[in-house]
């Protein structure tokens, strides 16, 4: 008889794409974790009538393995948004806005739609979900006792990350393996604590504004050695790298459809503006320099400060310039001649 598997740490999981398949799981959808290794299935209708078979086979065959993402019906929804107005919101036309658009039709999209045009208001959406989801997530794993740590929270090099993958099963692991187990078993500690289900407010004096530097968060690669062949068609394995890339849309998959589907709206209307004032402004920049050359060539010096009003120059200084009577034109080049001193002057003086 086989031994069984068992993982030696806690499973190291992806919280963005958990955040993922929370917003995205409904009547259409279905999203599987496997409580052995930590793989996400997705039951893509898409694939072969063979494939799904086989697929649905496994699940049934191994149902305390596969645990099925729980699914948001249209009033937990719902709810969530009406949360975030009632919680994060504190203008009142755009409070009264957003609760019109959450009991029309198509609530989540227009929803969504009004939040990315308002930068504001999106920042909060962004962070509000991020931290709602969280809760979400600890609850459900934490009923299906499970014992896991989200990699976003690991403070580990990249590199051991995916060693720890290698070994999940293994007895004996070198001493920095050994080392890094400790540090993923005391860390798996705070998701079972009551302060992970009941975040508590900061308190104290807020700290200094600073210029935040956003730094590509490095994720390891997705190593697993126990994935049934009927499964390997169905892995879930999204590059979601940044959690405001989970747009909490049911109709659009990636961050990049959204954002092409708002094409004409004001937001974008304004990014194309901006843009437009952008190149007219480098184009007078080159246009600039292209003059400054052109003083050079004709000996005048540069000015350092342009817009400094002319002192009144002196008598000595004051120019004759005549004008030309009618039917003699005068080139600019002879104008500039009569205006300016010859060189052989210059060197007279």
């Amino acid at each position: 008889m086989a031994k069984k598997l068992e993982a030696k740490i806690p499973l190291i999981l992806r919280f963005n794409r958990l955040m993922e398949t929370f917003a995205k799981s409904d009547d259409e959808r279905d999203f599987y974790l496997d409580n052995l290794e930590g793989f996400l299935v997705y039951v893509d209708l898409d694939k072969d009538e063979e494939e799904l078979l086989s697929l649905e086979k496994e699940i049934k065959s191994n149902s305390k393995r596969y645990s099925l993402v729980p699914k948001m019906a249209f009033y937990e929804v719902k709810k969530f948004m009406e949360g975030f107005v009632a919680e994060k919101v504190y203008d009142v036309d755009t409070k009264e806005k957003l609760l019109d658009l959450i009991s029309g039709k198509e609530a989540r999209e227009n929803f969504l739609e009004y939040i990315y045009d308002n930068l504001t208001e999106l920042e909060k959406w962004q962070q509000y979900y991020q931290e709602r989801f969280r809760v979400r997530i600890i609850e459900w794993l934490r009923s299906l006792d499970i014992r896991f740590v989200f990699e976003e929270d690991l403070d580990i090099a990249k590199n051991i990350v995916e060693k720890l993958k290698q070994t999940l099963f293994d007895d004996r692991v070198s001493k920095d393996l050994a080392s890094a187990r400790d540090v993923v078993n005391t860390k798996s500690k705070i998701y079972y604590s009551s302060e992970a289900l009941n975040p508590r407010p900061k308190r104290g004096r807020p700290p200094k504004q600073i210029v935040k530097v956003e730094i590509e968060p490095q994720v390891s690669m997705d190593i697993y050695t126990q994935v049934p062949k009927a499964i390997r068609p169905f892995l879930y394995i999204p590059d979601i790298i940044s959690a405001a890339a989970v747009t909490f849309s049911a109709k659009f998959e990636t961050e990049e459809q959204l954002l092409a589907s708002l094409r004409g709206t004001p937001r974008i209307k304004v990014d194309e503006k901006l843009e437009a004032l952008s190149q007219r402004l480098e184009s007078l920049q080159q246009l600039q320099t292209r003059l400054s050359a052109s003083e050079i060539d004709l000996g005048i010096e540069k000015l350092t400060k342009p817009f400094t009003p002319f002192t009144k120059p002196k008598l000595s200084e004051i120019k004759k310039i005549e004008i030309t009577p009618k039917g003699k034109e005068m080139k600019i080049g002879e104008a500039i001649q009569e205006v300016l001193p010859s060189p052989g002057k210059q060197k007279e003086k």
